[in-house]
């Protein structure tokens, strides 16, 4: 199954009679509200068909540059995972390549770290008793470490690709003081139980790795900062309060550093990107997404972001009440935040789905992997059947 990406407008790439398992593909800054409406009817009342048309408000910011996005197919790997027996994750919290394009994936039930050949068979596993039940990222160095970000302990700690520890930042166990008051039920009132930023950490969410070994670690579940380290540990900087402004955040959830030297943080409780340089100055924001939880840039400076869904009810700060269920994406950004593509079928049980995505990575052939959370965001809820998907592969054709 595969869908175009690029050019204008949107297509699937596939007769009508094989959408329903079609990746669906929003292109541009032309996006679905541009269907005709006699076109989008027909496309609805296809028997046992169903098309998701996401009509979304965004501030534009001009039509994105197309020159360098070269136009792509995806054909969704199903089964590429030969998991062990015996092994299980119920949830899929990120995902990392190596040079040599193998694949670590980092899982919660049961907490470890899972090596992959770029074909899907099994290498190999690691941190089995090292990680709390809540891993939330892993990234590599540009020296070829390992870097996990593990909110359940309050730690970011480095490895060595076969699982070695080198290096541990923030005391196990020992959350900062930020007002956090994780006994709260709803996500939104814990968010708003944080009076102020703290020193490092309480619930760190991701790090991401500058050419220098500068860290960068959002934190995030319990606090509203991103916080500045040297190679070995030290802090060097701090910044971040609660809140909607520029500089301010309701869950700083990823980061990553653009090949030209920004730093892009997923503030994902308010649905946006903060740009900032490596020093922590504000930039700009890109605030036509929808609840960025992962961040990935490939080498052409493209930038892909998993955005993930909104369960029916859940408040919001920036469209208040949910009313009903908008679906999880894969978005596809030019360097300047401008959407070229989306990714993602409404099916929650089929390939090509996105129900819960939480990390996502990019390898050096142009191949996507999205990691999801579907237990922890949907399971709980009884929206998704337990044993969907948690990795996909989207193999570039």
């Amino acid at each position: 199954m595969g869908v175009e990406v690029g050019g204008e407008g949107w297509h699937l790439s596939s007769p009508a009679a094989d959408m329903a398992s079609q990746v669906s593909c929003w292109t541009g800054a032309r996006m679905a509200e541009e269907v005709d409406s006699r076109t989008r009817k027909r496309l609805l009342l296809l028997p046992r068909i169903r098309i998701l048309i996401s009509i979304y408000t965004f501030e534009p910011r001009g039509e994105p540059d197309m020159s360098q996005w070269r136009a792509a197919r995806y054909r969704v790997v199903e089964g590429w995972e030969k998991l062990p027996e015996g092994y299980r994750h119920l949830d899929g919290v990120g995902v990392s390549t190596d040079a040599q394009d193998r694949v670590y994936f980092i899982t919660r039930s049961d907490s470890r770290v899972i090596v992959y050949e770029r074909d899907g068979s099994f290498v190999t596993s690691w941190g089995e008793g090292v990680f709390t039940p809540r891993t939330h990222c892993i990234r590599f160095g540009p020296d070829g470490s390992i870097y996990t970000a593990d909110d359940g302990d309050h730690t970011v700690r480095k490895f060595t690709p076969d699982g070695k520890q080198l290096m541990v930042i923030g005391t196990p166990g020992v959350a900062s003081d930020t007002g956090h008051d994780p006994s709260l039920t709803a996500l939104y009132d814990r968010m708003r139980s944080i009076k102020r930023g703290g020193p490092p950490f309480n619930k760190p969410t991701a790090v991401a790795i500058a050419e220098s070994g500068d860290l960068y670690v959002t934190d995030g579940y319990g606090n509203a900062r991103v916080h500045h380290f040297s190679p070995t540990g030290e802090l060097i900087r701090s910044w971040g309060e609660p809140g909607t402004g520029p500089s301010q955040f309701n869950l700083p959830h990823d980061v990553v550093i653009h090949p030209d030297g920004r730093l892009l943080v997923a503030d994902r409780e308010n649905e946006r990107i903060q740009v900032f340089d490596l020093d922590g100055e504000f930039l700009e924001q890109w605030t036509d997404l929808q609840r960025p939880a992962g961040l990935a840039v490939d080498g052409e400076g493209y930038i892909y972001v998993a955005e993930n869904a909104w369960r029916a009810g859940e408040r919001t700060f920036r469209r208040g009440i949910v009313p009903e269920i908008v679906q999880g994406h894969v978005s596809i950004l030019d360097p300047k935040g401008r959407r070229v593509a989306r990714l993602g079928l409404p099916d929650a049980e089929g390939p090509a789905t996105f129900w819960a995505p939480h990390g996502i990575c990019v390898d050096s052939q142009g191949d996507i992997y999205v990691a999801e959370v579907v237990a922890s965001h949907w399971g709980k809820a009884g929206g998704i059947p337990t044993g969907s998907h948690t990795l996909q592969k989207l193999e570039r054709l």
